[in-house]
């Protein structure tokens, strides 16, 4: 069996030999300790410690009219995760939801181009996902990545991150295998909040980091 890692903001893989959770629990602890620094930085030194490859595939939250801010779900290539009691209760109509999930999907195929190149994608089928993410907040897009894995045909989900509330963590372990998360607090706002350094990931950050494990 092999494990394949991925990040959700730009979702990363990794092609590494079998490996348990406690393995993959033990290397963020070793690579972020109590503070994670930088958001760039985190998925390269796991793809290094598990001397893994870098894929790249892309989630996207699905906006509220007038309010994109707030989540009506999250999609990723192929899968849609929405918030129906949500979209009902704001009386969010077809057409906005159906124009709003298109010009998502538009952005995921170019963020997709832009940062994979003519890399050919990661095959899922048969290996472990393993998901990285810098935190999670609500985790609507990180749960979109792990019904894509699943999708994917991948057998076993895993999820970690350094920092994420206790009730996202409940919420991944409903469609994850496991979910190791580094810090839960209850008094939880931000993800930024519990970084040194959380500046906007650049499009050649991304390229850099596929390159530098590739």
């Amino acid at each position: 069996m092999h494990v394949a890692v991925f990040r959700w903001l730009f979702l990363i893989s990794l092609l590494v030999p079998t490996t348990g959770c406690q393995t993959i629990s033990d290397i963020f602890a070793d690579l972020f300790g109590e503070t994670p620094t930088d958001i760039a930085a985190t998925p390269v030194p796991v793809a290094t410690a598990l001397g893994a490859l870098l894929d790249v595939v892309v989630p996207r939250k699905v906006g509220a009219p007038f309010n994109p801010e707030l989540g009506l779900g999250a999609i990723a290539p192929g899968v849609r995760v929405l918030d129906e009691a949500l979209i009902a209760r704001l009386g969010v109509s077809a057409g906005y939801l159906e124009g709003e999930i298109a010009r998502q999907e538009a952005e995921i195929a170019r963020r997709t181009a832009v940062y994979r190149g003519d890399r050919p994608a990661v095959e899922l089928e048969g290996r472990t996902a393993v998901i990285v993410d810098d935190g999670v907040a609500t985790g609507g897009t990180a749960l979109a990545a792990a019904r894509w894995a699943r999708a994917q045909r991948a057998p076993t989900v895993v999820f970690g991150a350094p920092v994420g509330p206790p009730e996202t963590a409940a919420r991944l372990g409903a469609v994850c295998d496991a979910v190791v998360l580094l810090q839960t607090p209850h008094a939880f706002s931000a993800v930024g909040e519990w970084y040194d350094m959380f500046d906007q990931v650049t499009d050649d950050e991304v390229r850099a980091a596929l390159a530098a494990t590739g």
